[in-house]
């Protein structure tokens, strides 16, 4: 099996009208929505939304509100992205920091939406973002990391 990329997530929400205002309108995602099921669009991905816990079968054991950790990538200049948050009074955790994603170093900046859930907005250093597989990418990455610690 040779597995490839994420298809959608699910996010569960006690505040509906709150999570639709962060994604769509602090975000910029696209609201769908289709027989009483919502859903964010962006890129090449999709966040469902379920308004409690095992909403639609099957789904988590235990889905909670608040319990998301979620890295967004963006092609905007991260200072763009800071400016543009505070001008809508976005919940910032923190200013712009130094991580490594998946396909190497990258800048990121945190905020919360209002279930709690950890939202990092992040864009790669070098914008080659389609190098090749990830599985290589983080074998280097390892490499490097053990690098610049010996």
């Amino acid at each position: 099996m040779k597995l490839i990329n994420f298809d959608h997530i699910v996010l569960t929400t006690r505040n509906p009208e709150g999570c639709i205002h962060f994604y769509r309108d602090v975000l910029g995602m696209t609201l769908t929505e289709a027989q009483g099921r919502y859903a964010f669009l962006f890129g090449n991905c999709k966040i469902n939304i379920h308004q409690r816990p095992g909403e639609f079968q099957p789904a988590a054991l235990n889905p909670k509100e608040g319990s998301i950790d979620l890295c967004i990538i963006t092609e905007t200049p991260l200072e763009e992205v800071e400016r543009e948050m505070k001008e809508k009074k976005a919940p910032l955790i923190t200013g712009i920091v130094d991580r490594h994603g998946a396909r190497g170093p990258m800048k990121s900046l945190y905020l919360r939406d209002p279930d709690g859930n950890l939202i990092e907005i992040a864009r790669y250093i070098s914008q080659n973002e389609n190098r090749g597989n990830i599985a290589e990418d983080l074998i280097f990455a390892e490499h490097d990391d053990n690098a610049a610690i010996e």
